[in-house]
């Protein structure tokens, strides 16, 4: 299947100030799906350079997210959203 999600990175120009959470030392899976019958999921830069967010854009039904960074290991690696075409 062709990906339709864009990943745009946001950069806040800033450098984290506390510690990553040691229970993600490769990274988190973040799903906003909240559990629909049709989801995407795509992978995301990783880590991130540093503080920011990623704006995330299905061109097919027109989800969108957001999902912060810091730039430490336990930034987002994948992202997965629900499908606005489908009811579930």
């Amino acid at each position: 299947m062709e990906q339709a999600i864009t990943v745009d990175w946001i950069d806040r120009h800033r450098e984290p100030k506390c510690a990553p959470n040691p229970s993600y030392p490769l990274g988190r899976d973040i799903d906003v799906s909240d559990g629909s019958d049709a989801s995407c999921k795509t992978v995301v830069p990783y880590p991130a350079n540093r503080c920011g967010v990623y704006v995330l854009r299905c061109s097919k039904c027109g989800m969108s997210a957001v999902v912060t960074t810091a730039g430490r290991v336990d930034d987002p690696r994948s992202v997965t959203l629900p499908c606005r075409l489908t009811k579930g």
